[in-house]
């Protein structure tokens, strides 16, 4: 008879999990806060941070330093994808592309959704993980109340989690969860709330490093989900607008 293949079945109990480790993906914003802070609930963590010429770059590092010591990180790494900046076509990443104004009605695609990019972070974080044993690669995708980036959407992560298993060594047992995929922003704000977790450390805006523009479609996803979910938003703004959506008749 031939082995199982181990891949083939990925259940990890909690009664299985308290020990193992997780590779965790954490821009520094607030989607990839609360990732990390249910991801603590249980695993070790290994946080990863990518780099692909953002603006905002330097903001977004200090953002996720701040997670890593908060959440006593056993491993960190800093990956630099300076190709993404050379292939441009974003506004996060193109000089020639202004940052747009919020609008969260858009049905578009926004120019600020950086081509494929989340591939490039998972195969860094599927190579890591094969390397360190873990279990699980956590990262903070928002299909819902989002901008609505194709690599954000659920089949996206279920077609990835089959490359993994093609890709890599038959004992390896490593797959992406996305706990707030379905969430909407202000339901992954009142899950951080009850978790603790420590908004004021993190940085979502898209084109400014020291006060938050208020303006772009991350600021004002944001704002409106702390209005939504009835707290203030402890990070720095240029300009606090509202956002609130406008009443179905």
């Amino acid at each position: 008879m031939k082995p199982e293949n181990p891949k083939s079945k990925i259940t990890n109990p909690k009664s299985q999990i308290t020990n193992a480790l997780a590779v965790v993906l954490a821009s520094g914003g607030m989607d990839s806060c609360v990732t990390t802070a249910i991801a603590a609930a249980d695993y070790r963590l290994a946080m990863l941070h990518v780099g692909y010429g953002q603006r905002t770059g330097r903001r977004e590092l200090a953002a996720f330093n701040a997670l890593a010591d908060f959440y006593h990180a056993e491993r960190r790494m800093v990956a630099h994808l300076d190709h993404l900046r050379a292939i441009g076509g974003a506004s996060p990443t193109d000089a020639q592309i202004a940052v747009e104004r919020a609008d969260l009605d858009r049905k578009e695609i926004p120019s600020s959704y950086v081509p494929f990019r989340n591939a490039h972070f998972l195969s860094i974080a599927v190579s890591w993980g094969e390397v360190l044993g873990a279990r699980k690669i956590f990262i903070g995708a928002v299909a819902e109340d989002s901008s609505g980036y194709p690599d954000c959407r659920p089949e996206y992560y279920a077609a990835f989690n089959r490359v993994i298993i093609a890709g890599t060594k038959p004992e390896t047992q490593l797959e992406i969860a996305t706990p707030i995929i379905h969430m909407r922003k202000s339901e992954i704000v009142k899950q951080g709330l009850a978790l603790g977790a420590p908004f004021g450390l993190t940085w979502s805006c898209y084109q400014a490093e020291s006060v938050a523009c208020g303006v772009c479609d991350s600021c004002a996803l944001r704002l409106r989900a702390f209005d939504e979910a009835g707290v203030d938003d402890p990070i720095p703004y240029a300009a606090r607008l509202s956002y609130k959506r406008a009443k179905k008749r």
